[in-house]
């Protein structure tokens, strides 16, 4: 039942499909074996009648899932085997859409960091219940790329404007923050996460079973800063973000040095990935699921032949010396038409996705 790499692993317990991230030393990144044998797995499931809920879970402390395998994009990229990189993405956001319809209960145990792919395969889920270590981030302006995995919908639903200040700023959020904001469900303390898996592997309901084990959360770090939020980050312009912010951190509020580490935080992002995901997030309020995976897989064929993707992940993951040149340099050379043919439709080539569970 388990993947022939062995990275996901699969099991029955009562009535309860489990699935197993187990690519701890990766901290369980997503590769494309791992994305077909899930989406398989899902589908054989949601017709198994005995089956009345799936719970993902992940092996090792470290992470819950970091997000796809981006070194092996990087280097199929800079291969010139962007086809293959886009079948990558073809299926991950076709699992994520399965995900979204899935029609029985699906769980998410998360505690660890979860990242690009890994909210991809969780976030959609109908339950995500944080530990302890739970930490919800989306970071992928940080290395030229943007939100995606279905971000463009999920991240203008949390309240107010704190899914574009995740999207442009890549902050984490923690689990009374990740509650708070809807990211996440549920709250259950990390030792009890091993009694929690025994239980729903019962014919007791799902949302019986969360309500027993779960714990208040307090009131989180991010959280408390949402009227800031969402003065700030309301300007349909990243410039005037960063201007609102720069004006902020001179005004003496209690904001202030908040705002001045927001704005150089956004300062060291691409240029061209912030207009993006601006983009997104003002697009999506306003699109179906369906259309945000759409618009998403627009975006990716066309980073994927451009620059800062590339440059990004030398900078972070591959030579590790943190000091991306981006390419343009400054927001004031990313004009209008250069982040609206991101979003142009492909044609023949876009990505069409059913909305049922099939």
């Amino acid at each position: 039942m388990n993947s022939p790499s062995g990275d996901i692993l699969f099991d029955i317990r009562g009535g309860a499909g489990l699935v197993t991230l187990n690519r701890s030393k990766a901290l369980n990144a997503l590769t494309h074996d791992m994305v077909r044998a899930l989406h398989a797995q899902l589908r054989t499931w949601a017709a198994d009648t005995a089956i009345t809920r799936v719970v993902v879970t992940a092996n090792g402390e470290r992470a819950f899932c970091a997000g796809g395998d981006i070194r092996a994009l990087y280097d199929l990229g800079r291969a010139g085997k962007q086809t293959g990189a886009l079948e990558f993405f073809r299926e991950e956001y076709a699992l994520n859409a399965f995900i979204k319809r899935y029609p029985k209960p699906y769980l998410s145990l998360i505690d660890g960091p979860v990242m690009g792919g890994g909210v991809g395969i969780s976030v959609h889920g109908s339950h995500r219940v944080a530990g302890d270590r739970y930490a919800f981030g989306m970071p992928e302006v940080g290395i030229g790329f943007f939100p995606d995995v279905g971000a463009t919908y999920a991240l203008p639903r949390l309240p107010g404007e704190t899914g574009t200040f995740c999207a442009l700023t890549g902050e984490r959020l923690k689990a009374a923050d990740g509650v708070l904001a809807g990211a996440a469900t549920h709250y259950v303390n990390s030792p009890r996460f091993a009694g929690l898996l025994d239980a729903l592997c019962s014919a007791e309901p799902v949302d019986a079973i969360l309500s027993s084990f779960m714990t208040r959360p307090g009131e989180g770090e991010v959280m408390p800063r949402r009227r800031a939020i969402d003065r700030l980050f309301s300007y349909e312009r990243i410039e005037d973000i960063l201007d609102g912010l720069d004006r902020e951190t001179v005004s003496g509020s209690d904001d202030a040095t908040w705002a001045a580490a927001t704005a150089q935080t956004i300062r060291s992002k691409s240029p061209t990935s912030l207009k993006i995901a601006l983009a997104q997030m003002r697009l999506g309020k306003t699109q179906t699921f369906e259309e945000c995976m759409a618009i998403e897989f627009r975006i990716v064929s066309r980073i994927l032949h451009g620059h800062d993707l590339y440059e990004g992940v030398r900078a972070v993951i591959v030579d590790k010396d943190n000091t991306p040149v981006w390419r343009p340099a400054a927001l004031a050379d990313v004009t209008d038409h250069d982040v609206a043919r991101h979003f142009a439709s492909l044609g023949s080539a876009e990505l069409v996705l059913n909305r049922g569970t099939e």
